[in-house]
């Protein structure tokens, strides 16, 4: 169907691949967490741009080009890595002055929480690691005779995007429902806040020595 050449196999992988915890999608469980549904499907939707994006990329070759270009490659994974690190530590900064007790509990919800479109956008965006996956895993699923590979394109990253949808839901509302007690319990906040920091900084860190 659509030149797609094993379709369950695909859903299944992608089902399993999307399920794997990674920067997207703790990001917009931590947004959630701090200020609600409505700012979580706002941080989702620039995960789902992004992703969209990364998927015309490598459809167009774009994962082909950094692999040929080793300087390239590293530009965006060096960019990519920064930006992590510097969610991480504004995280980590924020959990420190909850714990200080600097701003009260119904302040305003610190820097990484704002713009959550814009944050959740540039940390799909800047992973050149993610690019070259999904050509090499899309690859394995378009039947090189349909004559029409746009839509085979098109019928795969659906898939993802649906998938991922329905996940990040799940995850949006788990996090609206931890809001109540972070806003009541500012320590419990600062550690939250402090764990997801302290795993976008290894997150950073993880990219900035990945290799394609």
């Amino acid at each position: 169907m659509f030149g797609i050449t094993d379709l369950w196999t695909y859903v299944a992988a992608v089902v399993f691949i999307v399920l794997l915890p990674g920067p997207n999608s703790l990001y917009v469980l931590s947004v959630a967490a701090q200020r609600g549904v409505r700012a979580g499907y706002t941080a989702a939707c620039g995960v789902f741009v992004g992703d969209t994006v990364l998927m015309t990329l490598a459809a167009a070759g774009g994962a082909s080009l950094l692999m040929s270009s080793p300087r390239t490659f590293f530009a965006v994974k060096m960019a990519g890595a920064a930006y992590l690190c510097w969610i991480g530590l504004q995280l980590l900064w924020g959990a420190l002055r909850n714990w200080r007790g600097v701003a009260p509990a119904s302040a305003a919800p610190p820097a990484d929480a704002r713009q959550p479109f814009r944050k959740a956008l540039l940390v799909s965006l800047l992973n050149p690691k993610a690019i070259a996956f999904l050509l090499s895993f899309f690859i394995q699923f378009v039947d090189p005779a349909y004559p029409h590979p746009v839509l085979t394109f098109l019928a795969l990253g659906g898939i993802v995007q649906i998938a991922s949808f329905l996940y990040l839901s799940t995850l949006i509302f788990a996090g609206a429902r931890l809001a109540a007690a972070f806003r009541a319990r500012r320590r419990l906040s600062g550690a939250a806040n402090a764990g997801v920091g302290a795993l976008f900084v290894g997150f950073g860190a993880k990219l900035a020595t990945a290799t394609l």
